[in-house]
């Protein structure tokens, strides 16, 4: 199975976080098409239908991404906070 780059990954939930709050704010439609497409693609990449599925799958990535590197660097840094917003 091929496993999504973890900084595109990244970039993508930083995208969508910023999208569903400027959506809260004020309705655009432009900003709509955007978030549509980055659900999208989001779940396109997690292998989900649903954007709360994608959103954590990718949030569990992250995590594990995130321990693959401290085992490797031999730090214990885990802040106890998600990775997806």
């Amino acid at each position: 199975m091929l496993v999504p780059d973890p900084k595109i990954v990244r970039t993508l939930l930083t995208r969508y976080a910023s999208l569903k709050i400027a959506q809260a704010e004020r309705e655009r439609a432009d900003a709509a098409r955007e978030l549509e497409d980055v659900s999208y693609t989001l779940c396109v990449m997690m292998g989900t239908t649903s954007i709360h599925d994608a959103i954590v799958r990718a949030d569990a990535l992250l995590l594990a991404t995130g321990r693959t590197a401290e085992a490797a660097q031999g730090t214990d840094g885990d802040s106890g906070l998600s990775l997806a917003v």
